[in-house]
């Protein structure tokens, strides 16, 4: 089970462009993206109401979509206004058609009640399109669940074993982090890590204008149910960073990761680094990009092989070691906003209220 009534990414821009239709299965449903001709990007549900033909075999005929199975011609609020050969369109002759915003460069849509859907709770990600920064958007599709993708970004620890040669240093696993949780909404947590005249992570050496020991950060902010921005740098060591001052030398990044439900076992995986230095130095652009890649990639055999396990095992329980704080705390406000989803279906329905639960054992306990 998922949260429904929140924002989920569903495509970058550049994935739903003019001239074509994206079809993307989020949250276990088939949606099909595509915009009108002044832009706007258009979600319905990629099934024709009539057949169940998928909508992305058909052809977009203006601002509108025509199945061609069999004719029928829907509008972008998922209307049927044609049905060849019959004149009388029936009001039930529909597709489902999801509130959607384009906002950072990211196309986010709503697939709860969309009568909840408000753009201001959309996280922002200026950095996507600032002027003050560089990225190259990316994109990853995972062979598991969302939320072990989530236990991996919350988990810095691992940084030591999976990443020896591309994010971590010796430092990684030693040090706790600082985590606070704010309840409010779906939530927030922000975790913070200093290394103290540390050495440079191999990504930070090879654009580094400087050599040597460094003062270096990172601070995730994360909100439910997938949603993670980072701002993460090195800084010659005593030159003031861990008292806020960065001086210009400083190598400064600002992380997206943002991941949304396939399906029970499969993922979205979207992300970029930017960077606020050397913003004309497109090669560096591309390292970057690169460098990220590959760190992920060794993330993903990791994770992909960890839900083969539990899908082989599903019942067997996980021990709970100290460094698990961040990710429990993350699940919790994940199952709190579930619990209270299906409390209030429950109550609508006038019936008592079932609790789904991953069907992997959590991790230990808040």
């Amino acid at each position: 089970m998922f949260i429904k009534n929140c924002w989920y990414v569903a495509a970058w821009d550049i994935e739903v462009p003019q001239d074509a239709m994206l079809a993307r299965t989020l949250l276990g449903e088939p949606v099909l993206m595509y915009r009108t001709g002044a832009g706007r990007v258009v979600a319905l549900e990629n099934r024709c109401c009539h057949r169940a033909a998928p909508l992305h075999l058909g052809r977009k005929e203006g601002d509108c979509v025509r199945c061609m199975y069999h004719g029928l011609k829907f509008d972008p609020t998922g209307a049927c206004v044609e049905i060849p050969g019959q004149e009388t369109i029936p009001a039930k002759t529909c597709v489902r058609s999801y509130p959607v915003v384009e906002r950072h460069r990211l196309v986010w849509i709503w697939m709860g009640d969309p009568a909840l859907a408000n753009p201001d709770d959309i996280v922002g990600y200026p950095w996507h399109d600032s002027p003050e920064w560089r990225m190259k958007p990316g994109y990853i599709h995972y062979q598991a669940h969302y939320q072990l993708i989530v236990d991996n970004l919350l988990d810095f620890t691992h940084l030591a074993w999976v990443h020896p040669t591309t994010l971590g240093t010796d430092s990684a696993a030693a040090i706790k982090p600082v985590i606070e949780r704010d309840t409010k909404g779906l939530g927030t947590l922000t975790i913070s890590r200093w290394y103290h005249n540390d050495d440079m992570p191999n990504l930070h050496k090879r654009v580094a204008s400087f050599e040597g020991k460094v003062d270096r950060w990172q601070t995730y902010q994360w909100s439910p149910p997938a949603l993670l921005r980072m701002d993460a740098g090195s800084a010659p060591v005593g030159t003031g960073a861990p008292e806020g001052q960065r001086v210009p030398e400083a190598v400064q990044f600002r992380h997206t990761s943002i991941q949304t439900p396939e399906t029970e076992t499969t993922s979205h995986y979207w992300f970029c680094q930017a960077r606020n230095f050397a913003l004309d130095d497109a090669q560096m652009t591309e390292q970057i990009y690169q460098g990220v890649v590959e760190a992920f990639e060794e993330d993903r055999t990791m994770i992909e092989a960890q839900q083969k396990i539990m899908s082989q095992v599903p019942n067997r329980p996980m021990i709970p070691i100290g460094s698990d704080s961040g990710m429990n705390q993350a699940r919790w406000l994940i199952d709190r906003q579930l619990k209270a989803e299906q409390a209030q279906a429950s109550a609508a329905a006038g019936a008592h209220p079932v609790i789904p639960v991953f069907p992997v054992t959590p991790v230990g306990a808040v």
